[in-house]
């Protein structure tokens, strides 16, 4: 199978004769001619090619780019003017000292050319999942300090978080659960799949503007994801817990298609016994337009990870309003995955507004109109949310004694126990 190359070395005057070395080298396979770095950069984000040629004298090359391309696994090589190879102080010296692995004369060989790229990729730093120091699975005797997790390889349990319109709380639910098996010393994915606005990477104090699970969408669509790129993909927030940002801006949705949601889930169980995912209200289908496969739908990475999930937790407030629309979701949620296992919580649970045993008035309700018994009943407790969010933390790091953190403990603990054992 050829290796997939970049290639970017528009401006140097002997660029018409690599690119057809280029392409008649043996085993690689030339999949984009990029014409600046701002687009090798998105090239590379997307998870297309393995290795990149770059050209001496592209402009705005630097270390940070160099680095850059080695986070995501890509192989970096230059070609220099074969009249400068060799030059004390020269331009050799100069790509060496920005982490460019190998330095090609640009009348290097086919083969050659072929080889070094090869060369270039095998000698690469080994990657494995054990470099994120969480108990990542599956780790490998690479790294003798961290015990594989009593949890099956390969066999992660997808959970996501839903709950009608009104701002419920999915994301604060989401967020604190992901925190707590983390804290169990469960390796989790938190992942924002809100196509209506996500805020997980505002929750934990993320305020860049790249979006991973966008980034692994990309990844998706072009047949390059796997279980390592989808974790470069994601941050890391403390050692068993990565996050993958959320849409910068809703009008982003289209980025997000089913077939790739699909695929990061794919990954995701690969990657982490837990995945947690925080997705949109609405999982209302247009009829007009769901027979054209190709179409985009705004809902359609709402209802894969529904249809995907092993069981969903569905989020829902402690009052008339609150209650009647958390009741109705659970009949909706039906409609599109009838088999998933269902938890229900009830959050901002407080006296006065279901009257002075609130808790027992949720259960009671929920048990009448939706045949079901509350998994978690979640305390009012707005100190806590202010002093986490203010601090771009979750409850266990900002509000470890508060009651609302103790109940997501709980939450924690039952969900821990449908984790596939080793």
């Amino acid at each position: 199978m050829s290796i997939p190359v970049l290639l970017a070395v528009t401006g140097a005057s002997w660029e018409a004769e690599v690119v057809r070395r280029a392409e008649r080298a043996p085993g690689i396979r030339v999949v984009r001619r990029c014409v600046d770095v701002a687009d090798v950069m998105a090239a590379a984000a997307s998870g297309q090619a393995r290795a990149v040629l770059l050209a001496d004298v592209l402009a705005r090359l630097s270390s940070d780019v160099v680095a850059a391309l080695h986070a995501r696994g890509i192989a970096v090589l230059a070609l220099v003017d074969p009249a400068e190879t060799g030059a004390p102080l020269g331009t050799e010296e100069r790509l060496s000292r920005m982490g460019i692995e190998r330095i090609l004369p640009a009348d290097v060989s086919p083969a050659d050319l072929a080889r070094a790229v090869t060369d270039a990729i095998d000698a690469g730093p080994p990657i494995s999942t054990a470099q994120f120091a969480g108990g990542f699975v599956p780790l490998t005797p690479e790294n003798p300090h961290h015990e594989p997790p009593p949890y099956s390889q390969g066999a992660g349990r997808l959970i996501a978080v839903w709950g009608p319109t009104g701002a419920p709380g999915r994301t604060t639910v989401a967020v604190n659960l992901a925190s707590e098996l983390s804290a169990k010393g469960v390796p989790t994915l938190l992942a924002d799949a809100d196509v209506y606005g996500g805020t997980v990477a505002q929750m934990l104090g993320m305020l860049d503007e790249t979006s991973g699970l966008a980034a692994a969408a990309r990844s998706a669509s072009n047949g390059a994801l796997d279980m390592v790129m989808l974790a470069k993909h994601a941050r890391q927030v403390n050692p068993h817990l990565l996050v993958l940002t959320g849409l910068s801006r809703a009008d982003r949705w289209t980025e997000l298609r089913p077939a790739a949601i699909e695929s990061i889930w794919s990954s995701a169980r690969t990657l982490a016994p837990a995945t947690v995912v925080d997705v949109g209200f609405c999982i209302e289908t247009d009829e007009e337009i769901s027979f054209d496969s190709l179409a985009p739908r705004r809902n359609g990475a709402t209802v894969a990870t529904l249809e995907e999930a092993d069981e969903v937790i569905i989020v829902g407030t402690a009052d008339p309003v609150g209650l009647t629309r958390l009741i109705r979701a659970v009949h909706e949620l039906q409609t599109v995955a009838p088999s998933v296992t269902v938890r229900v919580v009830v959050n901002r649970l407080r006296s006065g507004a279901l009257g002075s045993s609130p808790g027992e008035a949720a259960a009671e309700a929920l048990a009448q109109y939706a045949g079901i018994q509350p998994a978690a009943l979640l305390p009012y407790d707005l100190n806590a949310v202010d002093t986490a969010m203010s601090h771009g933390r979750s409850l266990s790091e900002a509000a470890k004694s508060s009651k609302l953190r103790k109940a997501f403990q709980q939450l924690a603990t039952s969900v821990v126990k449908d984790l596939a054992p080793a």
